[in-house]
């Protein structure tokens, strides 16, 4: 179970995975960009954008270890 765990995952476990993966991607996009034009305000914006991807990513973690903790008291 543990080396195919993504093929045996949860759709909502993808789902937080994509998610998180997506918003850490637009967020760093965001802050080179607001690097670039030196708007400040997009820097900002783009940190909150991180944090709800590493928020997402933490959440993925928790649901994953619940999954392979109940698997593994079988």
């Amino acid at each position: 179970m543990l080396n195919e765990f993504w093929a045996t995952a949860s759709a909502s476990y993808k789902a937080v995975v994509f998610g998180a993966m997506g918003a850490i991607a637009v967020g760093i996009v965001l802050t080179v960009v607001g690097q670039i034009s030196r708007n400040e305000t997009l820097s900002f914006i783009s940190l909150a954008v991180i944090g709800v991807g590493l928020v997402l990513h933490s959440a993925g973690v928790v649901i994953r270890g619940h999954k392979v903790q109940k698997s593994l008291r079988k």
